[in-house]
């Protein structure tokens, strides 16, 4: 026994010694010389606020192996007008690793860092001791990464990205062989490349670069992922210490384009030894930003003459045919998750998710599931489809039909699909989600209610329960599998549509709800990452001044950040199988969540969380004590107060209902009204977890509990009140986002855009622009670091001060839209307001005349026209609005073309348009339907030039409009 630890411990020594010498080679003991070690420099150029660094991490122990703590610190250098970081570190011949850069705090705390991919290091040959390797890198933003995503690699420039490569990126062409020469590796990133564009030069001032002419220049090679780079051994490149030099495109028709912007600079003034190599990372080449256009349309409303009343996956082929043929590079989809929550027509309400993971049975081809469907079952959907074929989408009866007819098909096939590997493979992969999707099923089936709480011993979710639920011995398991069918097929069909639209260059965007209902599979299964006594909305803003609750539980993002967001990042995951570019519902509740407790119905007494409140000291100090008076509904009739039982807005719903048709006065809606009113007619909202802090009502200055206040406790309530809406909060919010979004980002390599209207709500009273600005200045920058492309409505401007957005101001980094599917459509928003009319038309149009009561197609070309020419990377229009161009596609009343009220949380999703005769116009070869009247030919010239004048990429092809 003695011997074995003797030798078990020189063992350990003989480690320790190896470690040591390990660690001497590299030059990790102060005082040690590395052996045949490289000196590295890293070089960046990045404004910092006061207290935060530059640090750089890598994948290697050197680089503190992705533990920030452990990382390199840079040191700042003032040169001229830029803030320049250095670090050096001493590595072994051959080093290889990935890095990345990070804003850090005195403490080594992330505070940002770069988006994109790690960078890659890779020492070239023939680098010797004490020679020194300088990396001139730029800070990536997340916009510089916007190329890797897949609707731009895979779809927009899909051609660009299957070039040949002809020299990998670690393949160095030169070789040291004059005594003070220096390799230069020139690295830049260009994803566009168009048919006749032959190469990429470097041209600059030196005689290596050709001194500006291209035919002199050096020339890139191409080494994948959109990377172009060269090197070259230059002497006499630095005789000034600087040199000068841009990048350029040469086409086989002997035409150049040069990068837009000033010349950059290379330079060795602040080194402090001269490097032997210098690896520059210039990022992204510079040009004029690609644009394109697209259209929006819920999946319901896609019709086509095979469907069964309702759009479905397969009918998205010629959609994308129609978008190809009209020049459009978008198609743009409303959620497609399972939403049956209710088994009636509220389950059409698409952001109310039964799981993010199923897809809707509604969307399912029948007639695809088989080639062998029985003739009585054929006579059955001919019959259905002529029944179904209505005004608008008949959302109970639909589902009706097609589970009927699925469950016949199923029932004649059932053994040879179960036994299919096909189907076996599906399950196998998505077993996570479609073994509770189908255990909650049949569930909800067999006690009638979505409700699991009213389940029994199945209340709460265990592996041990859902297996024996899902067992082949089961009783059920018929049932069971029946929905895997239903699921796997709506995978393939859905699957189909998607690689259609790729191989068509057309981006497939999908929509991310912000919420899941509160009887979903995902609160049965994961009931930890939800505040199930909370509710979800949004505070009072330009679609309902009572504000809105949407009735989702918010998240417990504190639970989901312990497994790194994995239901998120699964999400994603699964999105990212159909999808290229996705928008993210309500991105502003990732930076904070308007929460109302479980008993709200409306969404005006409710307070932000993540919050800074209110404390009862800062209150008092100021001198305001009478708290209960602040907090409890002011009623100016004294000794009257709100029973317990009618004490929230619910419990007045329910006892009005009790005691409804026995009022003689007035109707139930407007008692309930009134009451409400009362009940909300506060100045605090004491919090529910700590009764000494507060939160200020949202518009408090609205109600007559503040009117009735002293002037000086009102003004000192107005200072809390934008204090804590429009200062304290600003870090809080950024951090909270900063440690979610970023997860989300990583998923997948979808183009993600993120819905951020309401950012600074138009019915709120009015403050210096100043904080408006900060305000809104806080979530730009997040939005624009990480890369997340925001969302642009004329009517609901961002900026404070506005009535109307101006589109040619709008960022690079934008969707516009003349409208949404949440608000009234082009033509009845022109209809709706004679008064507001009349100003569009003088602030927008320059005109004091009259305008016309109709949408005119006059009138919605100039809106549109607008937003084709606006700088923003994506135009996408409603089809409504495109068919407003039209007068023969104008017969319906405006107002039946809304796709949701928000204001009404029972409203019926289910509008259609008759799009049969325009996609078979287009498919059967017609093309786009020109007007005869030369006017509009002369209108769609111009559209024409307008697109083409703008640069790569804003080739909008034919006329983007398609339908004018």
């Amino acid at each position: 026994m003695r011997i074995d630890k003797i030798r078990l411990a020189l063992v350990d020594i003989r480690k320790f010694a190896l470690a040591l010498k390990k660690m001497a080679n590299v030059g990790l003991f102060r005082g040690t010389e590395p052996l045949e070690s490289v000196n590295v420099t890293f070089r960046l150029p990045y404004y910092t606020q006061w207290g935060q660094s530059l640090l750089v991490c890598g994948s290697e122990a050197l680089l503190g192996s992705w533990n920030v703590k452990k990382g390199l610190l840079l040191s700042p250098v003032h040169q001229g007008d830029e803030l320049v970081w250095y670090g050096t570190i001493a590595v072994p011949k051959g080093f290889r690793c990935e890095y990345s850069y990070y804003v850090v705090d005195d403490d080594k705390n992330i505070l940002r860092w770069q988006m994109g991919k790690k960078r890659p290091l890779s020492l070239p040959q023939g680098i010797r001791h004490p020679e020194v390797v300088e990396l001139h890198d730029l800070w990536q933003t997340g916009a510089d990464a916007l190329s890797s995503r897949s609707a731009f690699k895979d779809v927009i420039f899909r051609k660009s990205w299957s070039l040949t490569v002809e020299r990998p990126l670690e393949v160095i062409e030169n070789k040291f062989d004059q005594e003070g020469s220096i390799l230069v590796h020139f690295k830049i990133c260009c994803p566009y490349i168009e048919e006749n564009t032959s190469q990429i030069y470097v041209i600059g001032s030196s005689s290596n670069l050709g001194q500006w002419k291209v035919q002199n220049g050096l020339k890139l090679s191409y080494s994948g992922e959109s990377v172009w780079h060269a090197d070259c051994v230059a002497v006499f490149l630095f005789l000034d210490g600087c040199s000068t030099y841009k990048y350029c495109k040469y086409s086989s028709g002997e035409n150049f384009t040069v990068e837009t912007g000033p010349n950059r600079d290379l330079s060795l003034e602040s080194s402090k030894a001269q490097p032997r190599c210098i690896v520059v990372s210039d990022g992204m080449l510079r040009e004029m930003p690609w644009r394109g256009a697209g259209v929006a349309i819920p999946m319901f409303s896609v019709r086509s003459e095979d469907d069964l009343g309702v759009g479905e996956f397969i009918d998205l082929k010629l959609l994308v045919d129609w978008a190809v043929e009209s020049g459009f590079h978008l198609v743009q989809l409303l959620p497609m998750n399972d939403t049956s929550v209710h088994g009636m027509w509220w389950d059409s309400y698409p952001y109310s998710s039964l799981s993010v993971f199923a897809l809707h049975p509604l969307y399912l081809r029948v007639q695809a599931l088989s080639e062998n469907i029985p003739e009585d079952v054929k006579l059955e959907i001919q019959e259905a489809k002529e029944k179904l074929d209505g005004k608008d989408v008949d959302y109970e009866a639909v589902m009706s039909s097609k589970l009927s007819i699925a469950k016949k098909v199923f029932s004649q096939e059932k053994d040879i699909i179960l036994n299919s590997k096909l189907f076996q493979k599906f399950i196998s992969e998505n077993e996570d989600w479609l073994k509770p999707y189908a255990a909650f099923c049949f569930l909800r089936d067999f006690f009638e209610t979505s409700d699991h709480s009213q389940w029994g011993r199945f209340s709460y979710y265990s592996k041990d329960k859902l297996e024996k639920l899902v067992s082949r011995d089961s009783l059920q398991y018929d049932v069971i599998c029946f929905h895997y069918y239903i699921q796997f097929h709506l995978h393939l069909q859905l699957s189909e549509a998607a690689d259609y639209a790729r191989s068509k260059g057309v981006v497939l965007k999908g929509d991310l709800p912000i919420g899941v209902d509160r009887n979903s599979v995902d609160t049965w299964v994961y009931p930890n990452l939800f505040r199930m006594n909370t509710s979800t909305g949004a505070p009072p803003d330009y679609f309902d001044k009572n504000g809105q609750n949407w009735g989702f539980p918010t998240y417990n993002w504190e639970e989901m950040s312990k497994d790194n967001f994995g239901w998120w990042r699964a999400r994603l995951t699964q999105m990212a199988k159909y999808f290229t570019a996705y928008r993210i519902d309500h991105i502003l509740g990732f930076f904070r969540i308007w929460e109302l407790p479980e008993h709200a119905m409306t969404g005006l007494v409710g307070k932000f969380r993540p919050s800074i409140p209110l404390s009862q000291e800062e209150l008092e100090n100021e001198g305001i004590w009478d708290f209960n008076r602040l907090s409890q509904p002011y009623i100016r009739q004294k000794f009257l107060q709100f029973k317990e039982d009618c004490n929230t807005e619910k419990k007045i719903a329910s006892k009005l209902k009790t005691i409804s048709g026995r009022s003689l006065l007035e109707s139930e809606d407007k008692i309930r009204r009134d009451l409400f009113d009362l009940l909300q007619n506060i100045v605090l909202i004491r919090d529910p977890e700590d009764a000494r802090k507060f939160h200020p009502r949202f518009n408090l200055e609205d109600s007559s509990s503040f009117h009735d206040l002293d002037d000086h406790s009102k003004n000192i309530l107005k200072k809390f009140y934008y204090d804590y809406y429009f200062h304290r909060q600003e870090n809080l919010w950024r951090q909270n986002a900063l440690k979610t979004l970023p997860v989300l980002l990583n998923s997948s390599d979808m183009l993600a855009c993120g819905e951020d209207l309401g950012l600074i709500p138009s019915c709120v009273h009015p403050v210096s622009s100043f904080n408006l600005d900060n305000h809104l200045t806080s979530f730009l920058l997040v939005m624009q670091e990480l890369g997340l492309i925001g969302l642009r409505i004329q009517r609901m401007p961002s900026e404070p001060g506005l009535e109307f957005g101006i589109p040619s101001q709008y960022n690079y980094m934008t969707v516009c839209a003349p409208s949404c599917h949440d608000c009234s459509t082009l033509r009845a928003w022109w209809e709706e307001d004679e008064e507001r009319r009349k100003r569009y038309f003088k602030t927008m149009v320059g005109s004091d005349t009259l305008p016309p009561r109709q949408c005119l197609p006059d009138i919605a070309y100039f809106i549109i026209k607008q937003h084709v020419e606006a700088p923003s990377m994506w135009a996408i229009f409603p089809l409504q609005d495109l068919l407003a161009l039209k007068d023969e596609y104008t017969t319906r009343p405006a107002t039946e073309e809304t796709i949701n009220d928000p204001t009404n949380p029972k409203h019926y999703w289910r509008y259609h348009k008759e799009l049969i005769g325009i996609i078979k116009d287009v498919v059967r070869g017609s093309g786009r339907l020109h007007s005869e009247n030369e006017t509009q030919q002369q209108q769609q010239q111009l559209i024409h030039q307008v697109a083409n004048a703008n640069g790569v990429g804003t080739n909008f092809n034919v006329d983007p409009l398609a339908v004018r």
